[in-house]
């Protein structure tokens, strides 16, 4: 009989962990979804977390306004630390995802490639976040300590079913080209290692190289980072394109967006690539870029 009652508490709590992980997936694949296209699987993301590192920038000095401009192009999320999350909440137009960084370091600091949690998994999900991202220098000093903070980040983002995308950036002193394949390769594996459900990187420069690494990861996502504003909108949308061809799930483009003279209709341009699969001459001919 004891045995019996054994067999039967051990079912019981085995279904109940069962159904808190179905939940919790659930959770987690519709919060993907506001973030990502239903029909493309892919994402256009907006990351306007730059003020924490830099201050006012151009394009940033409006929030509200920009994130305005952006949902009209199509953007599917944007990503901003949680202190301005009530700034760039408008409470009209056209809606998007959130995304909220919980990591950062200025400039001032002594050495900014450290980057330090600065928001919780907790106080991002009572903000509204569809998502949360957290920034690793691959090959900075204190990698170690991004590291063990990405993986609590991990648990955390697993406990409550909210995706983690992570920004992995191969930085430091062994890195002489951070677009270089072989350590691309590096930073985004490791990002999948740790348990992330996105990965935001350097594109690599050339098709076969880029391909080569996500094909490693699959099947999780990896979108690519615009890094500085690039000299033309063609050079970008090339970019962009060549990434898709990669198999690239999309792009997350700051400076190249908000500092550009028509963020509407850049992310509109972008979006006919990343989304309806436009080549270049296609968008060109049809945004009228030079």
């Amino acid at each position: 009989m004891y045995n019996f009652k054994l067999l039967i508490s051990l079912l019981l709590i085995s279904l109940i962990v069962k159904k808190q992980r179905l939940i919790l997936s659930i959770g987690k694949n519709i919060r993907l979804e506001r973030i990502f296209d239903r029909t493309s699987k892919r994402t256009i993301i907006i990351p306007m977390d730059h003020g924490l590192t830099m201050g006012t920038i151009k394009g940033l000095e409006n929030v509200a306004q920009m994130v305005d401009k952006v949902a009209l192009g199509g953007a599917n999320a944007v990503l901003m630390h949680s202190g301005m999350v009530g700034i760039g909440h408008r409470q009209y137009g056209k809606d998007i995802g959130l995304i909220i960084h919980l990591s950062g370091a200025t400039n001032l600091s002594p050495d900014p490639n450290r980057k330090v949690l600065v928001c919780s998994v907790e106080r991002a999900l009572k903000m509204g976040a569809d998502a949360i991202s957290i920034h690793i220098n691959i090959g900075a000093d204190e990698e170690p300590d991004m590291l063990q903070d990405a993986s609590n980040v991990v648990e955390k983002s697993r406990e409550w079913g909210i995706p983690l995308l992570t920004m992995m950036y191969p930085r430091g002193k062994k890195i002489n080209d951070e677009n270089d394949p072989e350590v691309v390769n590096i930073a985004v594996r490791v990002g999948v290692e740790l348990g992330a459900d996105i990965v935001k990187t350097n594109y690599t420069g050339d098709i076969d190289s880029f391909k080569n690494i996500i094909d490693g990861v699959k099947p999780i996502p990896v979108i690519i980072a615009g890094g500085p504003k690039m000299d033309t909108i063609p050079d970008l949308l090339q970019m962009v394109y060549d990434s898709i061809q990669a198999g690239s799930a999309g792009v997350a483009f700051g400076r190249n967006v908000f500092q550009s003279d028509d963020p509407t209709k850049l992310v509109s341009a972008i979006s006919k690539i990343v989304h309806k699969n436009y080549n270049i001459e296609e968008v060109l001919k049809e945004f009228n870029f030079n």
